[in-house]
């Protein structure tokens, strides 16, 4: 079987964006276990407009091209890792936009989240997109990552994470591969039931 696919997902296109540098280090640090294939995504490099397809996303009959190439994306990964903002105690925008593009392309796959925020490490981003993932049924994993503003970054500007989140990186990115793992099983028997 081939190796999990998890898609680091970058959820702010804001001109600068503390999320970038959030991203890459999730990144590297994904990278360097070799357990699986990580790759990031970068909502800025997909410039969906307000959702725009005319027949609910439940029914995968996209119109636009923008969409078949989000959705092409997407479906091709096992697993995701969402860095997402706090903004008003919820996610960015642009990230739900994303998630609301797509249904069938994200069921049955295995998530962690990764926050940031002045206030709460943006945990309240954290939590509201758990409920947005479990419509999708997507799998989030428990274990979160929360980056504060105010004590990871210097002068707000320059990322320099505490030694601790490696730690709980880690464990989160255990949990996200062995499920998404897990998951390409039940993928499997859907499809099997499906074409039977």
């Amino acid at each position: 079987m081939s190796q999990v696919r998890i898609a680091i997902i970058l959820g702010s296109t804001r001109p600068g964006r503390r999320g970038e540098p959030v991203a890459r280090w999730v990144l590297d640090q994904a990278t360097a276990r070799g357990d699986a294939a990580y790759e990031l995504v970068d909502l800025a490099d997909f410039p969906l407009p307000h959702l725009d397809e005319p027949m609910p996303p439940s029914m995968g009959r996209y119109e636009f091209e923008h969409t078949k190439r989000w959705s092409d994306v997407i479906d091709d990964f096992d697993g995701y890792v969402f860095v997402t903002p706090e903004y008003n105690r919820a996610p960015s925008g642009v990230l739900k936009n994303a998630l609301d593009y797509l249904y069938a392309e994200w069921n049955d796959k295995a998530a962690g989240i990764v926050s940031y925020g002045a206030a709460a490490s943006g945990l309240r981003a954290a939590e509201a997109l758990r409920l947005i993932l479990g419509e999708l049924q997507i799998a989030d994993v428990r274990q979160s990552v929360g980056f504060s503003l105010i004590h990871d970054f210097e002068n707000f500007t320059t990322f320099a994470p505490g030694p601790q989140h490696a730690q709980h990186l880690g464990i989160q990115l255990d949990q996200v591969v062995a499920w998404a793992g897990a998951l390409r099983d039940v993928r499997a028997t859907k499809a099997a039931l499906a074409a039977a």
